[in-house]
């Protein structure tokens, strides 16, 4: 069989699995089953192919997954995270725009520990949409800023994605984490950036309204004690990683039992709310790594069969410069991103593309970040973007489709602008897994 009856052999069975509504990962385990037996030798090749697929669920890359995704329902549900946005809240005072700031800075930070993008967007909407709207802001200033944020657990650790991508591309997770943390506060400025440019040209889009005045002492008294705790959690554990004193699974330990800690010192944490965070942690978990175990088998396949092999041979036979290339998986990471959710997409393209990508010459940590930038546009992509349903289910009555697709546009057009950065300065998520 030909290297493209076999692709396409495989990816036309994941695409018609999933088309008729089976879960993502049966798709490709069941697409697997089948490939096994056709290109390994039946029933035979089934068990060898098994087999190795629980072998990569023993991974020691992938106990961060379940840590991190902890630290941030921990962080959801006992109310830290409501305590660190009113906070900041308080502190910006009488600002034009103000609350689309808060909703900036607030989120950046939460996204910092909670490594969620639906969680991030879900608390931020149901919390900063209903007060922005009852203020007088227009519908693109309370709902884009959002959007914007939200897609910024993508790639600033700790994210659990960027965990989940490393597995399966098989590249350093401690050197991903630490690549999106310059990026992803540049992405922020951008943000701030455009809100400010928001503001100056249409005023009454966020109208200023009276706050009461606080003394500088009660304002240095509330950041210490309800932003800077929270984010020192994120700040010592990205220290710890980049100076190579712990591995990403004992940050994440450090960072889910910092949470818990700060949690018992400001008297939130209920049984309740350690309840509701090991269910929800545990659910993405097991869904994590039936993707992982699929994703491991079918790259497996794919080398067996050639298809990837004769893929790689068939793209660079274009003599087309890297940067086209690049650009091409870039689009079809996007298009993808209008009708699949991420971890499908990653499921698709990570075993064809890291080895394109490395074949081209790419750094892999750069090109990875590439790749996370690329899901978190989509995840905002009309017409199915993940984050756009998670706004529409939290936004106020009367919210429509169209006034979130008309919000999430320039924030898309911000991130466009940074992996345009990062192509012309890959220096911008290399430096630090340099050090």
């Amino acid at each position: 069989m030909e290297w493209y009856e076999a692709l396409a052999l495989l990816l036309g069975s994941i695409l018609v699995l999933m088309a008729i509504g089976m879960p993502v990962a049966l798709a490709f385990l069941a697409a697997n089953i089948i490939g096994a037996w056709v290109f390994m030798g039946g029933e035979r090749g089934v068990s060898a192919l098994l087999n190795n697929g629980f072998g990569s669920l023993t991974k020691f890359a992938l106990v961060p997954i379940p840590l991190f995704l902890l630290m941030g329902e921990v962080f959801f549900y006992t109310g830290l995270g409501a305590r660190m946005f009113n906070a900041i809240d308080r502190l910006l005072g009488k600002l034009p725009g103000r609350l689309s700031y808060v909703t900036v800075l607030g989120g950046t930070g939460f996204s910092t520990l909670s490594g969620s993008s639906m969680g991030s967007t879900a608390l931020l909407g149901s919390l900063m949409v209903p007060e922005m709207i009852n203020r007088g802001y227009k519908k693109h200033m309370s709902i884009g800023p959002i959007l914007g944020t939200g897609g910024l657990a993508i790639i600033i650790p700790p994210s659990a994605l960027a965990v989940l991508l490393a597995t399966l591309a098989q590249i350093d997770v401690g050197a991903l984490l630490i690549a999106g943390i310059i990026p992803g506060l540049i992405l922020a400025g951008f943000y701030i950036g455009l809100i400010w440019l928001q503001t100056r040209i249409d005023p009454d889009a966020a109208p200023a309204y009276e706050v009461e005045p606080m003394e500088f002492g009660e304002k240095m008294k509330l950041l210490l004690r309800d932003v800077v705790p929270m984010l020192s959690v994120m700040v010592i554990i990205v220290a710890m990683m980049v100076g190579g004193i712990v591995t990403p699974s004992e940050a994440a330990a450090f960072g889910a039992l910092g949470v818990i800690i700060l949690a018992i010192i400001f008297r939130c944490l209920t049984w309740e709310a350690m309840k509701k965070s090991i269910v929800g942690a545990l659910k993405v978990t097991l869904m994590a790594y039936l993707i992982v175990f699929g994703s491991a088998t079918f790259s497996q396949l794919l080398a067996f069969s050639g298809a990837s092999r004769g893929l790689i041979r068939w793209a660079t036979g274009f003599d087309l410069d890297p940067i086209l290339m690049l650009m091409v998986m870039f689009g079809v990471l996007l298009l993808l991103g209008m009708f699949m959710e991420q971890i499908s997409m990653m499921l698709l393209t990570v075993p064809v593309f890291f080895p394109l990508a490395i074949n081209l010459g790419f750094d892999p940590i750069w090109f990875g970040l590439i790749m996370l930038l690329s899901l978190e546009i989509s995840f905002t992509t009309p017409p199915f973007g993940l984050l756009l349903f998670v706004m529409k289910g939290v936004a106020p009555p009367g919210t429509t489709m169209r006034d979130i697709y008309t919000a999430a546009f320039p924030y898309m057009g911000c991130a466009l602008l940074l992996v345009i950065l990062l192509v012309i300065f890959p220096q911008l998520a290399l430096w630090l897994p340099g050090l």
